[in-house]
């Protein structure tokens, strides 16, 4: 429009230039970081896949962090994914948080979400992780997070490729406790050692089931997404006690006794002993159900034995040495050591400990998992790798699969952790991966 056509002069535009410019912005209080908030461009956008249990406890822990805003669940159960709603919605007092049924959709859509929260069953750790890191999302999953070696080796070569941040959840790398017995080896505090013992579940068996529950109807699929729920395990007929928890002790859906808690115990063990970073190089079998007993090796010449008693409460430790010895389990208020003048340094270990590496702990009397859970959130915005790192991950349940093959072939084991193959033995190379099914594949 030419200025001898427009009505509105140049001392006008100015005078409401003026005006304009002088009203005040009115920005919500959330987005500058006021009422206990991180300012919008400090917080990290989360999306959940799968949560159910004990997904629901790492909610617990995230949701009260102020750099977090959690927006979305995504999972194959309708009741799960308005019950995550629910928690969610009441937290936050709106009714923002979104569903989504559909893992494949839900990333591809979701582009403002920063990170996930994987808990499904263990079928679904290691191909949830994947999908999610390649869209772009750091992860923190749940244990145990790969259903075989190979499984461990996409996750590890993803989280690289694609620069992803990945936590799994060992939290226990996080308690006071154990990051006390793990200080006191590396110090060198219990003088040389040669052993480390690490609990089993009490339950299940090393052996699985390989047959499959009766079949019964097919739910609705906005109910349940049978065919999301199995992902890439072989079809199975529907039957509602797999979704109430009756995976476990199945072959398909399950990594034994020995994944159960070894996935927390060996990745605990392998760390005090300066060992994430591999596995045992030798398995000998133990002809029981369970693997309890099992002695592995290092190649360090440390030994690492199963055990099932011998702690109070659950995913017990110990750590034995020429100048004393050490023993934590989760029911332990402090741990049991010897010589018992060792438990004076508890608090001087644990926070030199935190200065050393600049790792938070869990706080005395929450929930088990918020150290661990700021952790992943702290390595977020630094991309530092976290302290479960996918490394962490795959070497600890390396030695859960390994240890699974010497007991299901029934004879002992070497490992190349190098090449991360058995030595002579092409049967028991053959189970260091399964067959997926389409199109739920890496």
């Amino acid at each position: 429009m030419s200025r001898n056509n427009s009505n509105l002069t140049r001392r006008d535009f100015l005078k409401r230039v003026a005006v304009f410019t002088a009203a005040p912005m009115v920005v919500p209080a959330a987005v500058l970081g006021r009422d206990g908030k991180a300012p919008a461009s400090d917080r990290i956008i989360f999306g959940g896949i799968g949560i159910g249990g004990r997904g629901t406890h790492d909610l617990r822990c995230m949701l009260p962090e102020k750099d977090v805003q959690f927006v979305a669940i995504c999972d194959s159960r309708k009741d799960r994914r308005e019950a995550v709603k629910k928690m969610v919605d009441a937290h936050y007092g709106n009714q923002d948080c979104a569903m989504h049924k559909d893992i494949r959709e839900f990333l591809a859509v979701r582009t403002d979400i920063d990170a996930v929260l994987i808990t499904t069953g263990d079928r679904w750790h290691a191909l949830a992780s994947i999908f999610a890191m390649r869209a772009g999302k750091d992860v923190y999953s749940e244990k145990p997070s790969a259903m075989t070696i190979a499984e461990g080796q996409a996750v590890v070569e993803t989280a690289r490729r694609y620069r992803r941040i990945y936590q799994t959840g060992a939290q226990r790398l996080s308690e006071a406790n154990f990051i006390f017995a793990n200080e006191l080896v590396r110090t060198g505090r219990l003088g040389k050692v040669d052993t480390v013992r690490a609990h089993l579940a009490p339950w299940d068996a090393a052996e699985m089931r390989h047959d499959w529950l009766p079949a019964e109807p097919l739910p609705p699929k906005d109910e349940v997404d049978w065919d999301a729920w199995l992902g890439p395990c072989p079809w199975r007929p529907y039957n509602s006690a797999y979704i109430k928890g009756q995976w476990r002790g199945h072959y398909d859906f399950h990594t034994s006794c020995i994944g159960e808690w070894g996935a927390h115990t060996f990745a605990q063990c392998q760390a005090a002993i300066g060992c994430s970073d591999t596995s045992p190089v030798e398995y000998n079998y133990v002809n029981n159900e369970s693997g309890d007993g099992m002695v592995t090796r290092f190649a360090n010449g440390i030994k690492m034995i199963f055990q099932r008693e011998g702690w109070r409460g659950t995913c017990g430790v110990r750590f034995e040495g020429t100048e004393g010895w050490v023993s934590v389990a989760d029911a332990y208020e402090k741990p049991d050591v010897e010589p018992a003048s060792l438990l004076s340094e508890f608090d001087k270990i644990v926070n030199a400990y935190k200065a050393r590496t600049g790792r938070p702990t869990s706080r005395e009397g929450g929930l088990s998992a918020m150290g661990h859970m700021r952790d992943l959130l702290d390595c977020v915005k630094s991309r530092r790798q976290a302290v479960a790192n996918p490394v962490v991950m795959h070497r600890s349940m390396s030695t859960v699969h390994a240890a699974n093959i010497c007991m299901w072939l029934k004879r002992d084991m070497r490992y190349d952790p190098v090449k991360e193959e058995f030595v002579n033995d092409p049967e028991a190379n053959r189970l260091r991966s399964r067959a997926m099914r389409e199109p739920w594949i890496i």
